[in-house]
């Protein structure tokens, strides 16, 4: 098969959770069918990062992506103006879409055709739905979920502008997910969601997130280690409210009670309210992004996930259970993750209890190391890359027995009839 692949990042190196999700599965599909990757740059660095993905698939194009200030300002503008979700808006390129089309055309007149598009999140739909191609939408989060938790932490006119996203994107991503070919989730949770953002029942195979396990081994700690670890991008505004809300309401509560606790941050592009965290406590450490985290990890008791807004999966916690460090999360933090509170992590949704979790960690190391050994026999079982990524095989399959699929209709295989069980309208989580 020729796929054609559209991701919105450079997945590579894999350091962040969707490079993580989107590289290893770039390495099973390219041992497999001829791809084409098609991406999003930033800078020379992920330039260069994208050449060295040309020695994995068969090409590379990539566009250039410019974000500023004053264009997040402008798309804002266009977005209350074309009534459109302001992140479709600000990430949409023309030049992207010329490149697809003559990419398309290109291969048609070469006698391999594209066999079907891969759109790898939400922000590259766009750019696959007017492609005569079978459209696949790879889903790492249920976006609207996101930006809803998002407005809910918030006040005043941001709120009312958060909130105003996420149900345009509730909107704009029920519609996607109806029109396309297929549509992969991450999670149940997030399956749930997407089915109550398109009003329909319709097939949505869960593949989770997956990593490395054989290569992430496990990283000795110090047996006296007063560390705590946040490893996370610090400008997604999830991450950004977890680490302030931890460093202002549970880390004084720890504290108060162990001596000697370090709290460090670490994570490229850190806003300046993360920034400025260090001259309010010299005991947390701001890195910005850092290489190798291992040093990190050796010196700490926990690895830490604040989450009080987001959706897919963590992969820093699949990361953590791979390297043998143990984890204390909120609920939110860890959805979408087959694990078990108490016997592969623990989970604390107060600040009183997400403090007490991180003290019996500092307090008790073997403790601490028994649930990092029982979370990582989880991660082996379930979530590595070689047992999970051969399910999108399957869906690569069933697209190419697909008629063309027409606005609210499940799609359905050549000569087979409508699955009208398929198609019944649902009533949505918050309307019910």
């Amino acid at each position: 098969m020729n796929i054609l692949l559209l991701t919105q990042i450079v997945p590579y190196p894999p350091d962040s959770g969707p490079k993580v999700k989107t590289y290893h599965l770039l390495r099973h599909l390219a041992a497999r069918y001829r791809v084409t990757l098609v991406c999003f740059t930033r800078n020379a660095q992920e330039e260069a990062d994208a050449n060295i993905l040309r020695n994995l698939v068969a090409e590379v194009h990539t566009v250039p992506l410019r974000r500023s200030t004053v264009r997040n300002a402008l798309t804002l503008a266009g977005s209350l103006v074309r009534g459109r979700s302001w992140i479709i808006e600000r990430d949409d390129s023309a030049t992207m879409h010329r490149l697809l089309t003559r990419l398309v055309r290109e291969a048609e007149i070469a006698g391999r055709p594209y066999d079907l598009v891969h759109a790898d999140q939400l922000n590259m739909a766009q750019f696959a739905e007017p492609l005569p191609l079978p459209r696949l939408l790879d889903e790492h989060n249920a976006v609207w979920t996101v930006f809803r938790r998002v407005a809910a932490q918030e006040r005043g006119l941001k709120r009312l502008l958060w909130e105003r996203e996420w149900r345009q994107l509730r909107t704009y991503e029920g519609r996607v997910c109806r029109e396309f070919e297929a549509v992969t989730a991450v999670s149940h949770e997030d399956r749930q969601a997407l089915i109550d953002a398109m009003g329909i029942e319709r097939h949505i195979p869960v593949i989770p997130i997956a990593v490395d396990a054989e290569r992430e081994q496990p990283i000795a700690r110090q047996p006296d280690a007063r560390g705590i670890l946040s490893l996370a991008t610090m400008m997604w505004p999830p991450n950004v409210d977890g680490v302030l809300w931890f460093a202002r309401s549970i880390y004084p509560l720890i504290k108060q009670q162990v001596e000697g606790v370090r709290f460090f941050i670490v994570g490229q592009r850190p806003v300046p309210e993360v920034r400025a965290l260090p001259e309010q406590d010299p005991t947390i450490e701001v890195t910005g992004y850092v290489p190798d985290p291992t040093p990190y990890i050796a010196a700490s008791a926990c690895l830490i996930v604040p989450l009080r807004s987001g959706g897919g999966m963590r992969v820093k916690i699949l990361e953590a259970l791979a390297r043998g460090i143990p984890v204390v999360s909120t609920t939110i933090g860890y959805e979408g993750i087959d694990l078990v509170p108490g016997e592969h992590l623990l989970v604390g949704d107060t600040p009183e209890a997400f403090a007490d979790a991180v003290v019996r960690l500092l307090r008790d190391p073997d403790f601490g190391a028994q649930l990092a050994a029982s979370g990582r026999r989880r991660l082996l079982e379930r979530y590595d890359w070689r047992a999970v990524c051969p399910a999108m095989d399957r869906v690569y399959e069933r697209m190419k027995n697909q008629e063309p699929r027409t606005k609210n209709q499940e799609p359905r295989t050549k000569n087979q009839e409508p699955e009208t069980e398929n198609c019944k309208p649902i009533q949505s989580a918050e309307e019910g």
